[in-house]
């Protein structure tokens, strides 16, 4: 098997200049990730409280129905 050069180059490269490819770390606001959690926790909780009122009124419906 032979190995082409162009790609040997391409590595060569790529491994000469690793500093290129590291990018500076952005900096993150922990206040506005917990807000985002807080948001999304609120959304999950009314969704479960939506499907458990769903379900609890089907049942009653379905109760009266039977009697």
């Amino acid at each position: 098997m032979y190995v082409s050069t162009e790609s040997l180059n391409r590595t060569s490269n790529v491994v000469e200049n690793p500093s290129q490819s590291i990018e500076t770390p952005k900096r993150v606001n922990v206040d506005v990730l917990k807000q985002k959690l807080l948001e999304e926790s609120k959304k999950e909780k009314k969704k479960r409280a939506i499907i458990l009122y769903t379900f609890l009124a089907s049942l009653c419906v379905l109760t009266i129905l039977t009697y």
